[in-house]
């Protein structure tokens, strides 16, 4: 029932990130209402086998005297039976309906919810974090740049006057000796490991078993030598001009489109200390992109956290606090969006980029 459970929640006119919806240990009051409802509960129910047993006599001491019996009258309790399978049949068939949607029906899918940053955390800033994957970067042993990548990502498909969705995805991109290189994408969702996710089928989306293959593809070489194809630079001059060649800008990127460039790069390539350290200098020089804090992002890594508002949207950067590798991106809508279903703060995309 725990998928049911979930839609069903998400039909609740109660925002999802109610206090009263968290998981975890019940606080001082509530265990109080709790053994309340309970011992209430047991109350009535001794009552109702008391006054059945008492009814039961009465009726039939009724039946012999000619007089009318004390006990609750036999429809009463019927009609407690009937509500209650009433009750059943409904939720059962709300379930159904949100898991077995028609071709015509978007599923009720909840979305993630956004990163928090820990109230109690001090922001670090890009600066000292660049210094840090520097030192990394010089280090013996330190890991090498690697052409391929495995990523998780998150994107919201949006149409008018149907809801909006989110596709939980995983990525895996292998290249070979000869420059042919297979990606195999999955469906999965790292919350709930194990469970049916949202997936692409031809008439739409459906409900599919974690883990489902979506796609498995091999292309042939490919000969360019183009960003991204080629390997990224290790100094911030030639980066920065990679990342713009590799985006098709007419001139310096933006913070957001250096951002989507970041993106680009390591869906491509998993880079290595010396690009980490190139990559975290630039990101260091961008405009607007603010320290905030420590995060901890969708796989349960810690992260150091940095974010840039404009656009109609809240970019969000994940990096490690021990390399400055960028773990994450995440960008929330700023604003509602009714015709498209959407409310400030939904999760519009995400990638967790795995090393």
């Amino acid at each position: 029932m725990a998928d049911e459970l979930e839609l069903l929640r998400r039909a609740d006119p109660v925002p999802s990130d109610d206090p009263r919806l968290g998981d975890g240990p019940l606080g001082p009051g509530a265990e109080s209402h709790l053994a309340h409802l309970l011992a209430s509960a047991s109350a009535d129910t001794s009552a109702d086998t008391s006054a059945s047993a008492g009814g039961h006599a009465g009726a039939e001491a009724g039946a012999e005297t000619g007089g009318a019996g004390t006990g609750p009258r036999p429809w009463r309790t019927r009609t407690r039976l009937l509500w209650a399978l009433a009750a059943t049949v409904v939720i059962a068939v709300t379930a159904t309906a949100l898991l077995l949607a028609g071709p015509n029906t978007t599923p009720a899918v909840a979305a993630p919810r956004p990163l928090v940053v820990r109230a109690d955390s001090t922001p670090v800033p890009l600066d000292r974090l660049a210094e840090l994957a520097e030192r990394e970067a010089g280090d013996d042993g330190a890991a090498g740049l690697r052409k391929g990548t495995h990523v998780q990502s998150w994107s919201v498909g949006m149409s008018e006057n149907e809801p909006p969705i989110t596709l939980p995805v995983e990525r895996v991109v292998r290249w070979n000796a000869d420059d042919s290189h297979t990606v195999l994408v999955v469906a999965t969702d790292p919350r709930h490991p194990g469970r049916r996710v949202l997936g692409e089928a031809d008439d739409g989306p459906r409900l599919v078993d974690d883990g489902h293959v979506i796609s498995e593809q091999t292309f042939p070489p490919s000969w360019s030598d183009a960003p991204p194809q080629s390997p990224p630079p290790h100094d911030t001059a030639r980066l920065r001009a990679y990342l713009r060649e590799a985006q098709h800008l007419d001139g310096p990127p933006t913070t957001p489109e250096l951002l989507d460039a970041v993106a680009v790069l390591l869906d491509t390539w998993t880079p290595g200390a010396r690009e980490n350290a190139a990559l975290a200098r630039l990101l260091a020089d961008a405009e607007g992109l603010r320290p905030v804090g420590r995060v901890t992002d969708r796989l349960g890594r810690p992260g150091q956290a940095y974010v840039y508002d404009g656009s109609g949207y809240r970019r969000m950067l994940i990096m490690d606090p021990a390399t400055g590798a960028v773990l994450g991106l995440e960008s929330t809508a700023s604003a509602d969006e009714p015709e498209y279903g959407v409310e400030a703060g939904d999760v519009m995309e995400y990638s967790a980029w795995i090393r």
